[in-house]
């Protein structure tokens, strides 16, 4: 989102750069805005099943690396079947809805959301993590926004000091440039980084100024279309824009979290809240909770 068309089409010529270790969250890894899933993805293997596709996310997130084109990948091999996902769609008729398929050892987390008609997420952040969606069923319309000035993570203030630098070298060649991303990704590496255990919970609010959001993009998806994002490369909401069709959606998170930040369309005001699960394994819990939490489910 920060970089120039010109060094977005560059990077996006070679489609096998190394990519950050999505095992770690996004501000331990630098670089990262230059290193967006783009398209086309090469797909060299056939998934036929939600289950199978587990298993294979299971094995590459056994790894001390995890690519985020690998995860990609992945995603967009596997070709939706709703009797694979059916007993995951757990819908409720005022809100969507998250639900667990598998917590991934708590390297990753993967869920089904459930999009009544007309139903829609806030504009929220990603808690720092890698995200990855694919379209199960109906459509969804993806709507991206700039951080608010006030509530800018350091990785995205790092994003724009370096996309600056490149847009001044872009006579430098592919190659010049490749040579110059070095992605380093040990644990804890960012300075700034904060883990969500120190962030204030139940609805705190924190400090902002009454500015607008600024709307950066809209991208509607389709049927197997998958998409990315991270903290580096903007906020984002989800809405189902059909009035008549629910609308299904698998999504894939990591490292997991249990709180993200909501910001408010009209001043950008942000609210750390608790994210929820309808459903785990495919049954339907006692009551709504929180994505750590373990209960008995009916």
């Amino acid at each position: 989102m920060f970089a120039s068309q010109k060094a977005r089409k560059e990077i996006g010529k070679n489609m096998e750069v190394e990519s950050a270790n999505c095992k770690y969250r996004v501000s331990q890894c630098e670089d990262i805005e230059l290193l967006s899933v783009e398209r086309p993805l090469k797909i060299d293997l056939e998934i036929n099943r939600l289950e199978m596709l587990v298993q294979e996310l299971h094995k590459v997130f056994s790894r001390d690396h995890v690519n985020i084109q690998d995860v990609q990948k992945l995603m967009a091999a596997y070709k939706s079947n709703p009797k694979d996902w059916k007993k995951y769609a757990k819908f409720d008729r005022f809100r969507y809805t998250r639900n667990l398929v598998d917590a991934g050892n708590g390297a990753f987390n993967i869920m089904v959301l459930c999009w009544g008609s007309g139903h829609a997420s806030a504009i929220h952040d990603h808690a720092d993590s890698h995200c990855f969606m694919k379209i199960l069923s109906g459509s969804l319309e993806e709507v991206r926004y700039q951080w608010p000035s006030n509530a800018e993570p350091e990785i995205v203030k790092k994003s724009k000091a370096k996309i600056s630098y490149c847009s001044d070298n872009e006579e430098k060649s592919m190659e010049d440039k490749i040579s110059e991303i070095n992605i380093s990704c040990q644990n804890n590496a960012c300075p700034n980084f904060k883990s969500l255990d120190s962030c204030e919970q139940n609805g705190d609010e924190e400090h902002y100024g009454a500015d607008k959001m600024e709307e950066i993009g809209r991208t509607k998806l389709e049927v197997n279309d998958v998409c990315y994002i991270n903290d580096a490369l903007g906020l984002h909401r989800m809405e189902n824009p059909s009035h008549v069709d629910g609308a299904v959606s698998l999504h894939l998170y990591c490292p997991p979290f249990d709180s993200c930040r909501m910001f408010d369309v009209r001043t950008g005001k942000a609210t750390q809240i608790k994210v929820t699960f309808q459903s785990m394994y495919g049954k339907k819990v006692n009551r709504v909770i929180g994505a750590n939490s373990v209960v008995d489910c009916q």
